[in-house]
């Protein structure tokens, strides 16, 4: 069988394949316009029939963050009708005067209230009238939408009346139909409504997507999806419920990431992933960190998501003077046209892309590979226009932009590790997209962080991703029960029915109950607590989480505890390939993987560096720097007083110094 890992991105779609016992890479140009297009462009490159392809796409991101979804209605109990626009009192830039909330996803004229009531512990407090089921799908009609979600009050405990309007839904209006306690049965109302919306929203465009690619791959060919909890679905399920797609892109990197670091010895990883517009970091601690609070352009999405914190920093962030007459890098892009100064493309504003080059820690001829020209000559000119208004030279100002950029990453590791509790010298740092070998070394000298691992070809490292996942489920129900009134025996017995459900959805999947791994997790708190904390279940659930707690917080109470939620994971391991190595090892500098050497400039003087081209290193191979290694998606820099070796994957292992 062919293994094909695909990425979709906004100027190149990348495809990883594993074909005739060896993996191969592919780049296509993407097409925006329908990003299948692009995908079926380079299948048929790769060929083949029989094919096992996963891929991890944007067109629920797109349809998001672009507001390009389907016309959406929402049903919920008659005078819950603005839970989308009240949310939560709290708010999001406490001293900008001028901030405003996103508008809700429906307007309020497709919001629609109805009657029918039932309470927290899933008693029908008032029924739901068959008269004003038939007057809701008329009015749906009438309004012409093309999805509904439906969110009643506690359903997580009672769905009888989302299934009963559901079912009347489907069957005669024959739209998509989103139903909270299937997408989210739990508690908080408001988080479970807009999740249930955000699905009804992306959901018919995934939907046409995946049966355009369908329809148009070979007899044979098996569609995966990646989700953002790093594990793939099938289109099926993808389809119905696409609002666990929405990361899908930046899950694939992650996964990369843990399974390379294993490979490489390192189960604690801080992953950087560095492209043109934005910057995606996350943790792993022997596992990739899930968390069920993200937001996505200000909507939130409750779904377990690997916890990826995303900032608009890249190599195209544009360099800019604010009203203060401050330095400032980001977070508006330069993008791909006109892009960068250098590029040649008309472009007049300095990126971190231009700095990069005006330091000579970007070598023109061997930038993509020598496919793409840049143009060093054009850097002068809005050089020494922007560092005027600075009253500097254009060689500080170029330190100074990359100074203030990497201060913008470094806040951004500091979130996902030093302010959830974890030490970053604990960890490694690996670092992967088309920028980040540029940055990665600096960054972990910030942050202590005492080794940088930069992998084989790390602009497609997400594509890869995709072919390392394994097929994973998430289940959860809220159960609100006090410490005092259950026990183990008691919670095994609710997690009963999950399990069933997460077996014979695994089953559609093509695996048999042996195959599954099951995990059990507990949402967890202390009384008179508004958040909980997710730990293990096991027969010490509640010492797991005092020991949590008091790591996260730095304190424990004594209080009673609350379970709050129940949680189940169930993983199926899908077929990996085995990924190429070197068979013997090689000590020393390697003098045929030596191009040449360049001036570049640290601490504000030009010293002649090495330019190594990374494709003829191997393994034992060891580079001192300062040093820049080039090859066809990246470049990485090696300063002063770092040292890097290759380990047996073709892995740059560097101790920062």
């Amino acid at each position: 069988m062919i293994l094909v890992g695909v990425d979709t991105g906004g100027t190149f779609t990348d495809f990883i394949f594993f074909k005739d016992g060896e993996l191969k890479v592919l780049k296509v140009l993407s097409t925006p316009h329908n990003p299948a297009i692009a995908v079926l462009e380079g299948l048929e490159k790769i060929g083949g029939a029989g094919r096992r392809i996963v891929h991890g796409s944007t067109v629920a991101t797109n349809a998001l963050l672009e507001r390009k979804g389907a016309r959406t209605a929402l049903v919920t109990n008659r005078g819950f009708e603005d839970i989308l626009e009240i949310g939560r009192q709290n708010r999001e830039r406490l001293y900008d005067l001028h901030y405003r909330k996103p508008s809700p996803l429906v307007p309020q004229e497709l919001r629609l209230g109805v009657g029918g009531r039932v309470n927290y512990r899933g008693e029908v407090l008032e029924e739901l009238s068959r008269d004003e089921i038939k007057e809701t799908v008329s009015r749906l009609r009438e309004l012409g939408v093309e999805s509904v979600a439906v969110s009643f009050l506690h359903s997580y405990a009672n769905p009888t009346h989302e299934k009963e309007l559901g079912e009347r839904l489907r069957d005669e209006l024959g739209v998509h139909v989103s139903l909270s306690h299937e997408i989210l049965p739990e508690f908080r109302e408001y988080e479970r409504t807009s999740t249930t919306v955000v699905n009804a929203y992306v959901s018919p465009k995934m939907d046409s997507y995946i049966s355009y690619l369908e329809e148009r791959l070979k007899e044979g060919d098996s569609l995966g999806i990646m989700q953002s909890n790093g594990g793939i679905v099938s289109s099926t399920l993808a389809r119905r419920e696409a609002v666990r797609t929405v990361l899908s892109g930046p899950a694939g990197g992650v996964i990369s990431a843990l399974h390379i670091g294993k490979l490489a010895g390192f189960e604690k990883l801080i992953t950087f992933d560095m492209g043109g517009t934005s910057t995606d970091v996350s943790l792993i601690d022997g596992a990739p960190t899930v968390t069920t609070e993200t937001k996505i352009n200000g909507l939130p999405i409750k779904v377990p998501m690997i916890d990826i914190h995303t900032i608009g920093a890249g190599g195209g962030s544009i360099a800019w003077i604010d009203e203060g007459g401050l330095l400032r890098v980001g977070p508006v892009s330069a993008g791909a046209d006109p892009g960068p100064a250098c590029y040649g493309k008309g472009g007049r504003d300095i990126t971190v892309t231009d700095a990069n080059l005006f330091l000579g820690r970007l070598v023109p001829e061997h930038f993509l590979g020598g496919k793409m020209r840049l143009y060093p000559e054009k850097l002068k000119e809005p050089m020494e226009k922007l560092s005027g208004e600075l009253s500097t030279s254009p060689l500080e100002l170029a330190e100074a932009i990359l100074e203030v950029a990497n201060s913008n990453m470094e806040r951004a590791l500091r979130k996902v590790s030093v302010q959830k509790g974890h030490n970053p010298e604990e960890f490694a740092l690996i670092t992967f997209g088309g920028a980040g070998g540029l940055h990665a070394v600096f960054l972990a000298r910030m942050l202590g962080i005492p080794k940088v691992i930069v992998p084989p070809n790390p602009g497609i490292f997400s594509a890869l991703g995709m072919l390392l996942a394994d097929t994973v489920k998430d289940y959860s129900l809220t159960v609100m029960l006090k410490g005092t009134e259950t026990n183990y025996i008691t919670l095994e017995e609710l997690f009963s029915p999950l399990v069933d459900r997460a077996i014979k959805d695994m089953e559609k999947e093509g695996f048999g109950r042996e195959e599954v791994l099951i995990e059990k997790l507990l949402d967890m708190r202390y009384e008179g607590q508004s958040y909980e904390l997710t730990v293990p279940f096991s027969e010490s659930y509640e010492e797991n989480f005092h020991r949590e707690h008091e790591r996260v917080y730095g304190y424990k109470h004594e209080r009673e505890v609350e379970i709050v939620n129940i949680r189940l994971r169930a993983v199926a391991s899908s077929r990996k390939p085995e990924l190429p190595g070197f068979k013997e090892k090689h000590e020393g500098e390697n003098r045929e993987a030596l191009l040449g050497s360049v001036k570049t400039a640290f601490g504000g003087e030009f010293t002649e560096t090495k330019v190594y081209d990374r494709t003829k290193l191997l393994w034992g191979n060891e580079i001192n720097g300062p040093a820049v290694v080039v090859e066809y998606s990246s470049t990485t820099v090696l300063p002063p007083g770092s040292r890097a070796t290759v380990d047996r994957l073709g892995n740059l292992i560097v101790d920062v110094g």
